[in-house]
């Protein structure tokens, strides 16, 4: 057992840190229902073209050529290499062979860089609301699944807090992005699925020790049990976090455009997931009255020898 003065008392601010996120997530759900995300070309429609060029070229000076040129709301991204250019663009009249020879012209605004069409894509307005739909259902049964995983793991007042925690952190990474108005396309929805998964297991390694510590420390009250527990996990928590952000701060600066919110969703969801696994899934089971009856393993009277007295 830690000696009492290095045990943080986390538990000693769970009440003010739950009005904290009851206001933030009240804050990005009331932005969400008013403002809106700025949907990408993935959920609203859109047509991509690929060009090649040979040799490298600036996503500014290509953007501003298609601007003069009468193309607007343009997105235009590296794919890996500085000489391939991905045009994301609205939804068009025309066809989509017709959109990618226009881009190509608007494309050879440098005389010494020649461009080549690769590949035109076009994504119907129908097709990105259901993709839209299907990524709300999406995240609805992974959080379903996760509860029913951790209420046979664990108990159900856990299996709530875990799901509140994970909510929490869906909300609160989406209504940061909605108050931003960051553009939320596939990227952004592969990293909230990535995080909901990343959270729920730093919230079980704190669920785990909890267990443990409730079998081993009898005479300890669930409040002081608890600040044990993540006290004990803090240091794995911290590594843990420390090496996925070094890699999504890799992605941001090194993965170009098309990698960037996906980062940046990463980035939040990450402080999200990290601070809903100490102050909402473990403040939840104790408001919900977590005692030693819940967590201590029954033994069963069929195993129990004569004459042993039951604790």
């Amino acid at each position: 057992m830690l000696e009492d003065n290095k045990v943080i008392q986390f538990m000693r601010f769970r009440k003010p840190m739950a009005i904290f996120s009851l206001l933030v997530v009240l804050a990005g759900v009331f932005s969400i229902f008013t403002k809106g995300l700025n949907l990408g070309l993935d959920f609203t429609g859109g047509t991509a073209v690929e060009l090649i060029y040979a040799k490298p070229v600036e996503q500014i000076a290509l953007q501003n050529a298609l601007e003069e040129a009468g193309i607007k709301d343009t997105v235009v991204q590296h794919l890996g290499h500085a000489t391939e250019v991905l045009i994301r663009m609205p939804p068009q009249e025309k066809s989509g062979g017709e959109i990618g020879q226009r881009v190509l012209a608007a494309a050879q605004f440098d005389s010494n860089n020649k461009a080549t069409l690769r590949q035109v894509d076009s994504v119907g307005s129908q097709v990105g609301s259901e993709l839209y739909g299907n990524s709300l259902l999406a995240i609805a049964m992974s959080l379903g699944l996760m509860m029913a995983y951790v209420a046979i793991r664990f108990r159900i007042k856990f299996a709530v807090g875990a799901v509140i925690s994970l909510l929490h952190d869906t909300l609160f990474t989406v209504g940061i992005f909605s108050m931003m108005g960051w553009p939320f396309d596939l990227t952004v929805l592969a990293a909230i699925l990535a995080l909901i998964g990343y959270s729920l297991n730093d919230t079980i390694v704190v669920f785990d020790r909890i267990r443990e510590n409730f079998r081993r420390l009898r005479k300890a009250d669930p409040i002081e049990i608890v600040d044990i527990s993540l006290t004990e996990t803090l240091r794995r928590t911290i590594m843990t976090v420390a090496t996925v952000v070094l890699v999504v701060l890799s992605l941001f600066f090194l993965g170009g455009n098309a990698l960037k919110w996906f980062s940046v969703a990463m980035l939040v969801g990450l402080f999200a997931g990290t601070y809903s696994s100490i102050y909402i899934a473990t403040s939840y089971a104790l408001m919900m009255g977590l005692n030693k009856e819940d967590l201590m393993v029954v033994v069963k009277p069929e195993f129990v020898e004569e004459g042993e007295i039951l604790p």
